[in-house]
């Protein structure tokens, strides 16, 4: 049966409705959050709307206020579902690392007996124009890509996320390029809606005041309900009303909260400073860029082509200027010729050849027997099909398959048990 891609996705995501809502993996703080705004609001409907809405009957302004109340908080709640169930700006992962940027170096390595070897290695950094001005960008071992300029991997949800601009807890979500217009929105919205509960209560206890004929104290006693949404509305005011005033002047400069507290003492220069009108216009005038993930997608079967690491003749060709691909093939060929020739050579037809040369010939036969027998056992050593690359070690070593060693020693053998017969 085929899978989708959420089933199975790598990073630390929460999936509903079949992959059509994502989270992170701390989305359960999220149901924190909804009762933060839905039980404040709950009571102040019971509490102060509904005696507001007896209070301003004649001109119906009392039902103004109480539906203002949910329809604000129904939006607020838009802007937080917004936030949290969508894709901040994920950046797919490769399943291998880029070829384009392999370096294939060879050194000398003593172990070999001083045979150059080829190892693998790519830049760990490189560097992209933006705005005219050069921006280094880090490669990502987790997702092996190249991170885009102001990208960055989010260390809780396993993924590197275009325009990173933090991980928030309280929406379970992380804020990224896709997300962060809506989430400037709920924080600023979730402020308005502060001061307007803020602004109703206290009108209630003015209401009552006047009624009573009493003092500010009287009134809180008769509506303590008042009392409790105005603490609570003013103490979350000084927590949503700064993060909106830090992120206004982020948008402002076109910072990033993660760029901000990284680079702050770094008196870095703002490359992505488009003035002040501009960068506003860029965050919320803006298309939203697609998705890059189809979560949805059956996974797909892909044959992962690994970039081989190449011999040694082929780097010298390289450094010649031949061609790297007429060279190699010539070679596996006669590897495999070589290979073929003494697989089908009979050891009794060695054995006679060697006793008629030992003797009939002088002595110095006895080095032409051993070039003879010599290219035999070292002919296996050649063919490169049995070759398997060590991927995913930084060593870029390379191992040869134990069949090749196996068969390799018993020609070895073969060969050390009649070379001693002429001798004797």
């Amino acid at each position: 049966m085929e899978k989708r891609v959420f089933e199975v996705w790598k990073g630390s995501n929460k999936f509903i409705l079949g992959g059509r809502l994502i989270f992170g993996p701390d989305a359960r703080s999220l149901i924190v959050t909804l009762l933060l705004i839905i039980v404040p609001i709950i009571i102040f409907c019971v509490f102060v709307a509904r005696h507001l809405r007896l209070e301003f009957k004649p001109d119906n302004v009392g039902y103004v206020i109480l539906v203002m109340a949910i329809i604000f908080t129904i939006y607020v709640l838009v802007l937080l579902s917004l936030t949290s169930a969508r894709d901040p700006g994920i950046i797919p992962r490769n399943s291998h690392p880029p070829e384009e940027v392999f370096r294939y170096d060879s050194s000398v390595s003593v172990e070999d007996g001083g045979r150059q070897t080829p190892s693998l290695n790519f830049p760990r950094t490189k560097e992209v124009i933006v705005n005219g001005i050069p921006v280094r960008v880090k490669y990502c071992d987790t997702c092996m890509l190249y991170r885009p300029p102001r990208c960055s991997h989010c260390s809780i949800c396993n993924n590197c996320v275009e325009r990173f601009d933090h991980h928030c807890p309280w929406v379970g979500q992380c804020i990224g390029l896709r997300n962060y217009r809506y989430f400037f929105m709920f924080v600023s919205s979730s402020t308005l809606l502060c001061i307007y509960v803020f602004s109703m209560s206290a009108l209630y206890i003015k209401v009552l005041m006047d009624d009573y004929q009493g003092t500010v104290w009287k009134a809180m006693k008769e509506s303590p309900a008042s009392v409790i949404l105005m603490v609570y509305s003013f103490i979350s005011l000084w927590f949503v009303g700064g993060l909106t005033g830090f992120h206004l002047y982020l948008i402002g400069t076109n910072q990033t909260t993660y760029e901000n507290f990284r680079y702050r003492a770094d008196n870095r220069i703002n490359v992505y400073d488009l003035g002040c009108f501009d960068n506003f216009l860029e965050v919320f005038c803006t298309k939203i860029k697609p998705s890059k993930n189809n979560f949805r997608a059956f996974v797909q079967d892909e044959v992962q082509q690994k970039p081989t690491l190449p011999s040694t003749q082929e780097t010298d060709v390289e450094d010649s200027g031949g061609d790297p691909r007429s060279k190699v093939e010539d070679d596996l060929d006669i590897g495999e010729d070589l290979l073929k020739i003494s697989q089908r050579r009979n050891i009794e037809e060695i054995d006679g050849d060697i006793c008629s040369r030992g003797s009939n010939g002088p002595p110095h036969n006895i080095s032409e027997m051993d070039s003879v027998l010599s290219s035999d056992h070292r002919a296996p050593t050649i063919r490169s099909d049995t070759r398997h690359s060590s991927w995913g070690r930084r060593s870029g070593s390379w191992e040869i398959a134990p069949e090749v060693l196996a068969n390799s020693t018993v020609t070895e053998s073969r060969t050390y048990s009649t070379s001693k017969e002429p001798h004797q």
